[in-house]
């Protein structure tokens, strides 16, 4: 087996290695491949080139490892892949000066048992007690409560 062969699964067995502790969770077959094949690599080298050589390898390999693990999970190195936008959308609002029980609106899409409603002019999802209502539908508010909006159609 020559050098390149060899170097080639260090760098193989390595790019496993680090693709089970970074990407993969768990033990995988990735993992285990990525050990497997450094193993292979050192046990060739001291086979056919000597104990120096498979010494200097082993050593080799440790370290590289080593340096591979430390590089990769610095929190610099991923800062570029990380998402750093923030969050500052608000969920479904309901003012209780605006929206009482008891006021009248339409269905602007089907409540199965949620959708969009109009009350007072103003857009909101609503929602039904688990009924189905159809779009285009007058509807009544029988309770407001937090952020959520309980309505049954008007009869």
């Amino acid at each position: 087996m020559t050098w390149t062969v060899i170097i080639l699964l260090i760098v193989v067995g390595l790019l496993l290695l680090l693709l089970e502790v970074l990407v993969v969770p768990g033990t995988t077959f990735v993992g285990v491949t990525g050990f497997v094949l450094l193993i292979i690599s050192i046990w060739q080298t001291y086979v056919v080139y000597g104990s120096t050589a498979g010494h200097y390898t082993l050593l080799g390999i440790l370290l590289l490892t080593f340096l591979a693990l430390y590089f990769s999970l610095k929190s610099k190195t991923w800062r570029i892949m990380i998402l750093n936008t923030q969050i500052d959308s608000k969920m479904n609002e309901v003012d209780p000066e605006k929206v009482k029980p008891g006021d009248a609106g339409k269905t602007i899409s089907r409540l199965a048992p949620a959708g969009k409603a109009i009350i007072n002019g103003e857009y909101y999802e609503v929602h039904t007690l688990g009924e189905f209502i159809d779009q285009q539908t007058e509807i009544v508010v029988i309770k407001v409560e937090y952020s959520k909006i309980l309505v049954k159609p008007k009869n």
